[in-house]
């Protein structure tokens, strides 16, 4: 689709019904010029695969890129959520062997891994949570498969679109190796000089890769309807909120171990292995940042326990005790999580943020935790 749309009009299939009749006026969309259908056609040769191969044209509008696609021996599948946009595609591909599905092209209604290159023009920057999408993209491709992307910056007062630089930074996790080549220049692409940034970024997928997550613990101190919350401080992550007294499992150490280490560095109190119980398994993930796994263990404070005391005044500018029944909201949303799922008496869950969710709990923010059900 072209760079013409708005985030807003890119969620409606009726933005892009409206705007079928007209779409190939563009000359890079409907590509009637034959100089211009040939620039495309020449791009395509040099991006695409030498040998026929499977094709999955994202946002395909009305076709033209499939077209020249599929007349290179390819075998293609197109994309749109506009069922205009599509029906033009199939009258334009009419005679191919290609296939235009309605659907989203964020969340192609396709099989993961049956594609050697996913194509996508003036697509991406309308979409949310790109990166999000780019990760869904490379699991429609086949191990050595391609990311062909072209996009741009459009404008020169009032720019919008992508860099190539952001959509560097965005896909260089996903690849092996990445290829960047500005196309403003090339009048004959669109029909007319341009001077805004215009280019393709072609990206071998990198090979599967184990997955692999941090492991957190996190102590659950009780004093009778109590619970031991500290304030971060000075860690440049979540400071000013409560947390529980927590930290990173290190290597050769087993979760409980962990908790134990904790327990002494942050509170200064030191337990038995058989004062904690585990309370609850959380996968979790931070707006920005990736997956982890974190172990909540309970322990309770008795008459023959030292009184928690703050070991960490370099992160943490105070510790305290709260009622379980009523905990602040100036909580760090995922601990807030655990500890209401721990209240349910749940076992298992996740707490998986969005992107533009808040590292803080927000009472009228959207609940991320979701309970797995454990047998028995």
């Amino acid at each position: 689709m072209g760079a013409e749309g708005s985030m807003t009009g890119y969620g409606t299939a009726d933005y892009w019904d409206a705007a079928a009749a007209g779409f190939d006026d563009e000359p890079d969309h409907g590509m009637r010029d034959p100089a211009v259908r040939e620039a495309w056609a020449a791009r395509l040769r040099q991006w695409l695969p030498g040998r026929p191969c499977d094709v999955l044209d994202l946002g395909c509008g009305t076709g033209s890129l499939a077209r020249l696609a599929a007349e290179q021996g390819h075998r293609v599948t197109g994309v749109d959520r506009s069922p205009r946009m599509a029906e033009r595609a199939r009258a334009k591909l009419a005679g191919t062997d290609a296939t235009v599905l309605v659907g989203d092209a964020a969340a192609p209604p396709v099989e993961e891994g049956g594609f050697d290159v996913v194509l996508a023009r003036h697509l991406l920057w309308l979409l949310p949570g790109q990166e999000a999408v780019l990760r869904r993209w490379a699991r429609l491709l086949r191990p050595g498969g391609v990311l062909v992307l072209v996009e741009g910056r459009w404008g020169e007062s009032d720019p919008v679109g992508l860099t190539a630089g952001d959509l560097m930074r965005m896909v260089e996790p996903l690849a092996s190796r990445t290829y960047v080549e500005q196309l403003a220049a090339d009048a004959a692409l669109w029909g007319r000089p341009v001077r805004d940034e215009r280019y393709v970024l072609c990206a071998d997928l990198a090979p599967p890769r184990r997955h692999a997550e941090i492991v957190d613990v996190h102590l659950l101190l009780r004093r009778g309807g109590e619970i031991l919350l500290a304030r971060r401080a000075g860690t440049g992550y979540a400071d000013g909120l409560l947390h529980a007294p927590s930290g990173h499992v290190e290597d050769g150490e087993d979760v409980r171990t962990a908790v134990l280490r904790e327990a002494a560095e942050e509170i200064g109190i030191r337990l038995a292995p058989d004062e904690v119980r585990v309370a609850l398994v959380m996968q979790h993930k931070s707006p920005t940042g990736s997956a982890r796994t974190g172990w909540f263990f309970e322990a309770e404070l008795t008459d023959g326990t030292a009184e928690p005391v703050n070991r960490e005044p370099d992160k943490c500018s105070e510790i305290g005790w709260f009622a379980l029944d009523a905990l602040p909201e100036d909580m760090v949303a995922y601990c807030r999580a655990g500890v209401e799922a721990y209240r349910a008496g749940e076992r298992f869950a996740v707490h998986w943020h969005e992107p533009g969710d808040g590292i803080a709990f927000a009472p009228d923010g959207p609940d991320r935790l979701v309970v797995l059900e454990a047998s028995g």
